[in-house]
């Protein structure tokens, strides 16, 4: 049987696209089962955690058997191995996670996530105040735009830069594109940091050219974020339309 490299898979743009499942994506996930494939959904979001990305899933009739987590996850976990208390921004339903952790009261850290449309001055000078009396910046990642409903708005990363050049002090990111974040995926599936593994995801930048920055190979998927257009000099090693070519793809390499 053919021995293939590790897989890792972004979520948004890639197996969920809009509110719904990808084109082929069962199939896609039928092909790397039989094949055997060690593969992880790796995905930047901090708007679930991987037991509510996988409960997506199954609300949409697939159950998937791969290891998943985002950045939310791997956050929390960071946070509650590095600090005691912190002040949290991020979707109301996740708070309950930083439970004994969050504080509006000197905290260590600002934890920054997605909070729609609730990035106004007030917040934005609120975290700028934390940041300047000492406290950390913690991103969960540093995405600068996404496409949630086909239609393209900024993401977190637009405020926390915002931030970082106000107090002239760098976020600790954890999602991608932090190489700490893929090494931690090819770990948890069993391979070493420095192994050779494909990334399939929608943004160039911290799926694709980040990958290829650590010796991996990515691959640029145009379901989502990212249009043919938008490639220019900076070279994904594969570009495909769809997971159906994906699974092509992989299956000669």
């Amino acid at each position: 049987m053919k021995k293939f490299k590790p897989l890792l898979i972004d979520f948004d743009g890639v197996i969920k696209i809009g509110n719904e499942i990808a084109p082929d994506v069962k199939n896609f996930f039928d092909f790397i089962e039989s094949n055997h494939i060690p593969a992880c959904i790796l995905s930047n979001s901090t708007l679930r955690t991987a037991e509510l990305m996988k409960d997506f899933l199954k609300q949409k009739g697939l159950e998937i058997n791969i290891p998943a987590f985002t950045a939310f996850d791997v956050t929390l976990e960071f946070v509650k191995q590095n600090y005691t208390k912190v002040k949290v921004y991020c979707r109301d339903y996740l708070l309950h996670h930083f439970e004994g952790l969050n504080t509006d009261s000197n905290p260590q850290a600002v934890v920054i996530g997605d909070i729609g449309n609730k990035w106004n001055y007030e917040t934005m000078n609120e975290i700028f105040s934390y940041v300047m009396n000492g406290a950390d910046i913690v991103a969960m990642h540093k995405n600068k735009f996404w496409q949630p409903e086909g239609k393209l708005i900024l993401d977190a990363g637009t405020f926390i830069s915002a931030i970082e050049f106000a107090t002239d002090k760098q976020a600790i990111v954890i999602g991608k594109p932090s190489p700490l974040y893929f090494k931690t995926a090819l770990k948890k599936i069993g391979f070493s940091s420095d192994s050779d593994f494909f990334m399939i995801g929608d943004d160039i930048e911290n799926d694709v050219l980040a990958t290829q920055k650590i010796g991996g190979k990515g691959i640029l998927i145009l379901t989502g974020k990212t249009k043919a257009e938008d490639v220019k000099n900076d070279k994904p090693a594969f570009v495909v339309n769809s997971l159906a070519e994906t699974i092509s793809l992989l299956s000669n390499q």
